[in-house]
């Protein structure tokens, strides 16, 4: 899903395959045999405080707020459950397009 989106790439950093764009991950697969997962595989994405609060109080079953990047508003979304995939790729899509406008920004505020 995260390598359909344009000039989205991947590689291993912090033992994870982590998705980027530009200079920027937006998405990070969680193994459960890792300290990452614990015990549940999952995916982090860029979120929005706001998003991520609200997605976890509507769903704390499926979402929840990671070690590390939870604080900066990133969103977990649990896999082992059933989960719904539609759902995750519209979490990756908007991962994506955050961290995108992100990158965007930052370089029109050096120029």
């Amino acid at each position: 899903m995260c390598l359909s989106l344009p000039d989205a790439w991947e590689k291993i950093s912090h033992g994870e395959p982590t998705f980027w764009v530009g200079k920027r991950m937006f998405a990070m697969l969680a193994d459960a045999a890792t300290h990452h997962g614990a015990g549940r595989h999952a995916v982090w994405c860029n979120a929005a405080h706001v998003t991520q609060d609200f997605l976890i109080r509507q769903s704390p079953e499926r979402y929840f707020a990671p070690p590390y990047v939870g604080p900066s508003g990133w969103v977990g979304v649990w896999l082992d459950r059933r989960p719904r995939w539609s759902e995750i790729g519209e979490r990756l899509q908007h991962a994506y397009e955050l961290t995108a406008a992100e990158q965007k920004s930052k370089r029109r505020r050096r120029a």
